[in-house]
């Protein structure tokens, strides 16, 4: 599994823990910025050299590797990522949303609020994330393809 993460200022903190953090666990980390912390960034610029390298690796076939971006809300980053075919991202505020997000959706880009979620739930939030497995369900599949049309 590869993981591609970015950040605006207001993600800038957590994307730096997330990489350490993921790292450490022996996981292969693609930062893809900023490297650093610039208050006049645009989440717009990171969101979307993620959501490029996702869509690059799934269009390979490559089902494992995934994207986090951090922003203040986490609506605007998921909102950029979601404009590129094949990028699945969500906005998770808890476990629960991650899980259902990859269970349901396929999500392959979780979209994270440094503004709204406490430091200590993230970590939970991309483990989630990070190893739940699509349930494969036909209608689940049937609904990303729409998705997809």
């Amino acid at each position: 599994m590869k993981v591609f993460i970015g950040s605006d200022h207001r993600g800038f903190e957590v994307k730096n823990h997330l990489v350490s953090l993921l790292t450490e666990q022996g996981i292969e980390v693609v930062d893809l910025g900023p490297d650093q912390l610039d208050p006049d960034d645009d989440y717009n610029d990171y969101a979307v050299k993620v959501a490029l390298e996702v869509q690059k690796v799934a269009s390979e076939g490559d089902t494992e590797s995934r994207g986090i971006l951090v922003c203040g809300s986490a609506h605007g980053v998921a909102i950029q990522a979601n404009r590129f075919k094949g990028v699945r991202a969500i906005a998770a505020y808890d476990t629960e949303l991650a899980r259902i997000g990859r269970e349901h959706n396929d999500a392959n880009v979780l979209c994270l609020s440094a503004d709204f979620i406490e430091s200590s739930d993230i970590d939970n939030i991309v483990n989630i994330f990070l190893n739940t497995a699509f349930s494969g369900e036909e209608r689940h599949i049937r609904r990303i393809k729409k998705l997809d049309a």
